[in-house]
Parts: C-alpha cells; structure tokens; sequence
C-alpha cells in the first residue's frame, strides 16, 4: 500500500509514518517511482506505535519491543517488555508525585495571599 493509503487507514499523518520508517519502527519497499510501499501489516505497526508513543514510550525504546509488541495492535504487555512498562510506570508516578507537590504547594500560596 502507499503511504497516502496507510495514512489514511492508520489515521497516523503521512510525516509521522515517514519518521517511523526512517526510524527502523515500519518496513517499507520503494516503487519504481521511489514511492515507499507497505504492507497491510503497517497498518497494525502505526496504530501501535502510536499507542505505544501515548503511553510515553520512546521511539528507541519502541524499536527495542520484540514484535509481541510492536506488531499486534492493542497488545498490553509481553514478558520481554515488562520490565521497561515497570520503569515507565515508575517514572509516571513519580512526575504525578512533583506534580501533586506544585499544585499544593500553589494552593497554599494562594491561600496566604487572600
């Protein structure tokens, strides 16, 4: 399929599936023209790969996920990625925890000033 057809069928912009290929994370073959050509499976791969961006991955580390990960759409976890979900979820908590600090600590200096 073209990139125009997987855009559209992924939702995914026509730059997001470009930076994706050049990145390692889809495989794509070139036309005669120099068009990029994909399989239907990328559609699967983009919708993923934006998942996985969603939830705060990285490209490097998407590109690290075994294909359990990467290559079926709304996989939650495989045994080889647990441990970096683990990390990222720690990291999450982590930021939510400043977070939660700022705000009270915001709340109380509009509190004095009223």
């Amino acid at each position: 399929m073209t990139i125009g057809a997987l855009a559209k069928e992924s939702g995914a912009s026509l730059r997001s599936i470009r930076h994706y290929d050049d990145n390692g994370l889809l495989t794509s073959a070139r036309a005669l023209n120099g068009y990029r050509l994909f399989s239907r499976a990328a559609v699967t791969q983009v919708r993923q790969i934006q998942r996985l961006i969603a939830a705060g991955f990285s490209l490097a580390e998407i590109r690290g996920f075994p294909d359990c990960m990467r290559m079926i759409e709304g996989a939650a976890a495989c045994p080889e990625t647990s441990d970096v979900q683990r990390r990222r979820l720690a990291s999450v908590e982590r930021q939510i925890a400043e977070l939660e600090r700022r705000r009270a600590e915001l709340r109380g200096m509009l509190s004095e000033g009223v």
